[in-house]
């Protein structure tokens, strides 16, 4: 009967306080023909709670247990039972992932990084596809040493150096060479070190050794460095992210203008006439003369037409004589890869016209003997070495006496800009119309099959 009345509410006053320590800490309220069930109140986190119970036996069991709770002054009271099992699982979910990694979170930490995670996410997709985006575009690294990854990307663009169905490979070996000394000696500078352990010391290292060099040459120099990393990245060796191009001593410097350094319509006459002559023998035991008639064609078209030696020694006759009053240089000819007509000047077809019917290579010597035997050219002569001379001679002289960047540009294989920028004001018109007259002597009516207008 006890139990009833206990369950019923009745013979209790209300409301009802349930204390510790002379403190009441919860407090049920009988239930009222408007509300007919007992409230049970409480505050905890300095908010009022409240929930509802049938009978007075439950509201005073839940009013019980809050009383040992809000005693040691616990805050699960706060807690809905939906919320209590929430927080009971993810708990559990964490201690499942200690056990497996022995990495432990607590659920303040795990909520918080969670909700930080989806605002930066801005609602467009959930965590899984975040991570596993992540996870697609992040590679493993690789741990290589620096010698062998140096090694590996000489080896990777050595295949880059041979020409495929007659056309001009893509690298020039005598570039892959230059690249590989300046490449070991990098890697020579870090013995023993890994591409992934290299920081922006190593750079400002490196490159600290090269200071008595050119501007031109040190960044020709970090360069070379930038493209080995930026290799290594594809390879997984280096960290996408890795800022060792920030490195102070890895910005390039603003590099002198090159000096350009002109030949005179005399120098070019005297190599040209003496390209032209047949050598004497060797009289009252006299060292014979070296024959430079090959070199003629050459230096007619690099005086005259402004070519690069290196596409002149990929010239055929074909090339030369296939288009009437022009020139072809070929796209894979061409250092720029970019097809051009250059339009014979009076003096040029005079220079070429013997040449008529060959067959071959313009100059079948070889890069390297054209540098020799136009060397010994001028020592002979006496005539000093100027970088380039002979185009930037015919660059100088042909913009000087037709004041067109753009068509002196379209001749040369560059820009207008770098016609104007480098070229102007080098020659006087007289002077650059003089040095397009160097005509072979009693030749200088011959005039080209379909002269150019500008000439």
């Amino acid at each position: 009967m006890a139990c009833s009345r206990a369950e019923s509410g009745k013979g209790v006053r209300f409301p009802y306080h349930i204390k510790n320590r002379g403190r009441v800490l919860v407090t049920i309220y009988k239930k009222t023909p408007t509300y007919p069930r007992y409230r049970v109140a409480w505050a905890a986190g300095g908010k009022r709670q409240m929930k509802a119970f049938p009978s007075f036996g439950e509201a005073k069991a839940h009013g019980e247990t809050l009383k040992k709770e809000l005693a040691k002054g616990s805050t699960v009271t706060l807690l809905r039972p939906g919320q209590a099992a929430d927080a009971l699982a993810a708990l559990e979910r964490l201690q499942r992932h200690f056990t497996t990694t022995g990495r432990r979170f607590s659920l303040a930490e795990s909520a918080a990084a969670f909700c930080d995670a989806m605002t930066h996410l801005g609602g467009r997709y959930s965590m899984s596809d975040a991570v596993q985006g992540f996870l697609r575009n992040v590679a493993a690294i690789k741990r290589r040493a620096l010698a062998e990854a140096v090694e590996e990307f000489i080896r990777d663009r050595e295949a880059n150096t041979v020409a495929r169905d007659g056309k001009r490979p893509h690298l020039s070996p005598e570039q892959h060479a230059l690249t590989a000394i300046w490449l070991r000696e990098f890697k020579d500078t870090f013995p023993g070190a890994d591409v992934c352990d290299l920081t922006k010391e190593h750079m400002n290292l490196y490159m600290g050794k090269h200071f008595k060099l050119a501007p031109k040459t040190r960044n020709e120099r970090r360069n070379i460095v930038r493209m080995l990393l930026n290799w290594c990245v594809k390879q997984d060796y280096l960290e996408r992210t890795h800022r060792l191009f920030e490195a102070s001593r890895m910005e390039n410097e603003t590099a002198d203008p090159e000096t350009i350094e002109l030949f005179t319509a005399g120098e070019l006459r005297a190599m040209l006439e003496r390209a032209s002559r047949t050598p004497t023998s060797s009289v009252n035991g006299e060292q014979p003369q070296m024959d430079f008639r090959p070199l003629l064609p050459v230096l007619a078209l690099a005086g005259l037409a402004g070519m690069r030696f290196r596409e002149i020694t990929r010239l055929e006759w074909q090339d030369v004589f296939g288009i009437p009053g022009n020139v072809e240089v070929k796209a894979h000819k061409s250092k720029t890869r970019s097809r051009r007509l250059i339009p014979l000047c009076a003096a040029l077809a005079g220079w070429l016209e013997p040449y008529q019917g060959r067959e071959g290579s313009v100059w079948p010597k070889g890069y390297d003997m054209l540098h020799e035997d136009f060397g010994d050219l001028r020592r002979e002569l006496g005539i000093p070495d100027r970088r380039n001379g002979l185009r930037h001679s015919f660059i100088s002289a042909h913009f000087a006496a037709h004041s067109n960047e753009g068509l002196t540009a379209s001749m040369a294989g560059n820009s207008p800009d770098m016609i104007h920028k480098h070229y102007k004001g080098l020659l006087t018109k007289e002077q650059g119309e003089a040095w397009l007259a160097v005509a072979p002597v009693g030749a200088e009516n011959v005039i080209p099959l379909k002269p150019a207008a500008a000439q």
